[in-house]
């Protein structure tokens, strides 16, 4: 019984989700439509479509990578709000990387591009860390606050020294189709970006679950203090920690530079750094189910557009359904399996069982005889 109940707690986020979407139905009936056909269309158009699964696609990698980023510092006790400001530093770097540095055979000038939007990223996460480790200030206060930064920078660079001339919007030159993202899917913009997150989420598992670093990042998240007296340098740790965050942040903004813009546009991420959090939650923090959170994430996300064209829905009321399945999410970690407090429950219940059917099957004494 305790295996079933345990499991149970081990599926909890699915459970919140699903809840989320039934009572997601509530609204849209409300709004006078159909839930079935509504979810019908939703993960039709998402899932099952060619070009549907391609949209999905495309808006996993950023939500994978800016997952990662969070999930990363979770693990030392760090929450990274400025994923979104590393996805602008990124693409700002790696943008800067293929128009400014002079022309090259693309198998050397693209890692080089996207080594300068990992370094862009990096910085940005450095920053917070080291002010985080060796003075003490919130990081995520500081996370939060250099998003803005970030994305004010790239506007000024976008519409000022890098603007195309004579662009009616603020974006840079086109980048050479040599340094174009492969595509995964023909005629689509699917591109290699989400095969990368994924390899890069199955590397970060084994890292946090094989490695000292892994079981250094687990002493400094549980108890920092007690970390110190093992001999774990702390601060150095910290600093590490959000740099490599900050550049997997990085990466979501290279990818969509280099695989799907090809341009630095002035706000081309629509918050992506922001959904990264639902998808730490969502994947309870561990990076082998964050690809599985940012698709589910993503589609939410592709389906919407499919279920407001098809169905008729506003788009307030899809928002507020991914609302629901983030306050769920988010409300479901707070329910921790504890082993003995369900043994002592469920021990409680048999010794009462047992108590009811020995009164029910007990002979009566001083009956009639025969």
């Amino acid at each position: 019984m305790q295996g079933v109940i345990r499991y149970f707690y081990v599926f909890r986020p699915v459970w919140a989700v699903l809840l989320a979407l039934f009572v997601g139905s509530g609204l849209i009936l409300l709004a006078g439509v159909s839930p079935i056909a509504a979810y019908g269309e939703l993960f039709k158009g998402a899932f099952l479509d060619y070009w549907g699964l391609a949209g999905t696609l495309v808006k996993t990698s950023p939500i994978l990578l800016a997952g990662l980023a969070v999930i990363l510092p979770l693990r030392a006790g760090l929450l990274n709000i400025g994923a979104e400001g590393q996805i602008y530093m990124g693409g700002l770097f790696s943008a800067m990387a293929a128009l400014l540095l002079p022309e090259m055979n693309p198998w050397v000038h693209v890692p080089i591009c996207i080594l300068a939007g990992a370094l862009g990223g990096g910085i940005w996460g450095l920053i917070p860390g080291y002010l985080k480790a060796y003075h003490g200030m919130n990081e995520v206060i500081l996370t939060i606050l250099m998003n803005f930064v970030a994305i004010n920078i790239v506007s000024y660079v976008a519409g000022g020294p890098m603007m195309q001339e004579g662009a009616p919007y603020p974006y840079s030159e086109e980048i050479s189709e040599g340094l174009w993202l492969p595509w995964i899917m023909p005629s689509t913009d699917a591109h290699a970006g989400v095969i990368i997150g994924v390899a890069l989420a199955m590397i970060l598992f084994f890292v946090l679950r094989y490695s000292t670093i892994g079981f250094a990042l687990d002493m400094i998240g549980k108890n920092a203090t007690a970390a110190t007296y093992a001999g774990v340098p702390v601060k150095p740790y910290v600093v590490g920690v959000m740099f490599a965050a900050g550049a997997i942040g990085g990466l979501a903004g290279t990818f969509e530079v280099l695989g799907l813009k090809y341009r630095l546009y002035h706000h081309f991420s629509p918050g992506y750094g922001f959904d990264g959090i639902v998808v730490a939650f969502l994947a309870t923090v561990n990076p082998l189910l964050a690809p599985l959170a940012a698709f589910f994430l993503a589609g939410l996300k592709a389906g919407a557009l499919v279920m407001q064209r098809v169905v008729g829905l506003e788009s307030t009321v899809i928002e507020a359904i991914q609302g629901l399945v983030i306050i769920f999410v988010a409300a479901s970690l707070g329910l921790k399996y504890d082993a003995q407090k369900w043994a002592a429950r469920l021990m409680r219940r048999r010794k009462r069982l047992d108590a009811e059917l020995g009164d029910t099957f007990q002979p009566k004494v001083g009956g009639d005889e025969i």
